[in-house]
């Protein structure tokens, strides 16, 4: 174990310092999680974690460049491009997609949710802008309607990451997603992950640019992000620890996706704004502390003030903001406690109540392969944790709630 100090840390306690490493240790001590890097910063302060080893069977250590798959944590930073695309005027809020995502045009909606594929009513208005990026335009993964014939026809259409098959190129995807009836009317429901891998499909339309290049130009660059990307160099790759996927029976550990040959080896087909990107702790840091300096670093204005205030705020409605807490609060036994924020702003979750430690305002979101990434307005705080265990077993989220339940003692006030 080491641990990078910078500064004088009289943003946090050196009590809360020593009982964050304290807990972070006894996760990886357990043997359920074999290493983990830690990222906590206040104004210019920030400290570092660096515990365990890259393998579960040990090998290198864990170190403060490892690059991890940052699964659904790249939501709030993909998002970035489309407001980048608001900022300069060339998207407009309440726009129709169809002049770029025509294949989104003259939707069929189901008449209730475990309909036939065939029995539809026509879609009161056409998909906007604001649909899409508030995670609204109608079409999601909803894990508690598993067995319905629109989950089916979801997965046997290839268009959500983590199947077998990688999805496929952008064309070829939407093309997919347009043979499917909307779960919902555009605007009533809020669903989760589409929305955002259908957003790097209309930054690209729009901007002529293959997505990933438009987000590094824009934002990786301007911001020093020169980790982040949909996949990992050739001579980068022994950086990438393997993605361990544990049985949820025996706990015994399995490779998902190893990093020599596996899919963050190569450019992928799809670059899925939903869960694509791989990073750093200090890349993501310094994208959430431009968020958190109302969307200036380094002197450089990168989104502008409103754009990162309407990023950063609750966009649901009182009757959305209903259907989003049910769901977070009915499937525990699923999300292992995930998603009780209460809001959604874009691309990322918005806490409206304060549900445990953490304070009303603060935003990010967690990732599937074990990363956590939030920062918080009101104490000026950024935290992000990585790690490389799927959340097939609770152990990754069980050490994201410690994580930030450790991290608000140990603020100095």
């Amino acid at each position: 174990m080491s641990v990078a100090l910078t500064g004088l840390h009289d943003g946090f306690t050196e009590a809360g310092l020593r009982r964050l490493r304290e807990v972070l240790t006894h996760h990886v001590d357990s043997g359920k999680i074999p290493g983990l890097v830690a990222l906590i910063g206040r104004g210019d302060q920030t400290h570092v974690e660096e515990i365990g080893t890259m393998r579960h069977d040990g090998g290198s250590p864990m170190r403060r460049d490892t690059i991890f798959r940052m699964a659904s944590t790249s939501k709030p930073v993909s998002i970035a491009a489309a407001m980048v695309l608001l900022d300069e005027c060339r998207l407009r809020l309440d726009d129709p997609v169809e002049p770029w995502l025509p294949e989104l045009a003259d939707r069929q909606v189901l008449r209730r949710i475990d309909s036939p594929l065939d029995d539809t009513v026509p879609a009161r208005r056409p998909i906007t802008v604001r649909d899409v990026l508030t995670s609204t335009f109608g079409l999601g993964m909803d894990m508690t309607v598993i067995g319905t014939p629109i989950m089916a026809a979801v997965f046997e259409a290839g268009i959500t990451p983590n199947l077998p098959t990688p999805m496929p190129e952008p064309d070829e995807w939407m093309r997919r997603l347009g043979t499917l009836p909307l779960m919902f009317q555009p605007g009533e429901r809020w669903q989760y992950q589409i929305a955002s891998d259908v957003l790097g499909v209309l930054v690209s339309r729009v901007t002529g640019q293959p997505f990933e290049d438009f987000l590094r130009e824009r934002i990786f660059d301007p911001l020093g992000m020169k980790d982040t990307g949909f996949h990992v160099p050739a001579d980068q790759i022994h950086r990438l620890p393997p993605l361990y996927a544990p049985d949820p029976a025996t706990g015994e550990f399995h490779v998902w996706d190893e990093p020599e040959g596996g899919r963050h080896s190569a450019p992928p087909a799809f670059p899925g704004g939903g869960g694509g990107l791989n990073s750093t702790v200090d890349d993501y840091h310094a994208y959430f502390k431009m968020l958190l300096n109302h969307g200036v670093y380094g002197g450089r204005q990168i989104l502008s003030r409103p754009a990162v205030e309407l990023m950063t705020t609750n966009r649901l409605t009182p009757e959305q903001q209903v259907a989003r807490e049910a769901l977070a609060r009915d499937n525990i036994h699923i999300s292992f406690g995930q998603g009780q924020h209460g809001g959604w702003g874009l691309g990322m979750a918005v806490r409206t109540y304060r549900g445990d430690y953490a304070s009303i305002g603060q935003f990010g979101w967690d990732g599937g392969s074990g990363t956590s990434t939030y920062a918080d307005p009101e104490k000026q705080l950024v935290g992000i944790l990585c790690t490389q265990i799927g959340a097939s077993v609770p152990n990754s989220v069980q050490l994201m709630h410690d994580f930030w339940t450790t991290l608000y003692q140990a603020i100095e006030d």
